[in-house]
């Protein structure tokens, strides 16, 4: 079950782009971990195969992974790709979250 999670064309097209230059496809997984200046942190991994509880969220053949502890904590997020003028990342829009760290990697639900 994704929980309404949603992968971005933004974030499917980086996705891609690191499959191919990988030369086979990559998953992005996303877990949410206790910790984190808020209570709650995201933890961001490439992977090659995921876990048979994992959801699978995808677009445009690309995909991403979250496990079945982490997806109630981000029902509704999207994940995005983000190019900003301090760098590019995977960035989780939450909207579970109440409230989120300077850096933006922990929220509180």
């Amino acid at each position: 079950m994704s929980h309404n999670i949603t992968l971005t064309a933004s974030a499917a097209k980086h996705l891609n782009h690191l499959s191919a230059e990988a030369g086979h496809p990559v998953m992005l997984r996303v877990t949410v971990e206790g910790g984190g200046c808020s209570g709650f942190q995201y933890v961001l991994d490439l992977t090659d195969s995921a876990a048979p509880e994992d959801s699978q969220i995808t677009n445009d053949g690309a995909t991403a992974l979250v496990d079945d502890v982490s997806a109630p904590l981000m029902a509704g997020s999207m994940i995005d790709y983000v190019e900003e003028l301090v760098g590019s990342q995977f960035k989780i829009l939450n909207p579970l979250a109440v409230a989120s760290c300077g850096c933006g990697t922990s929220f509180a639900l």
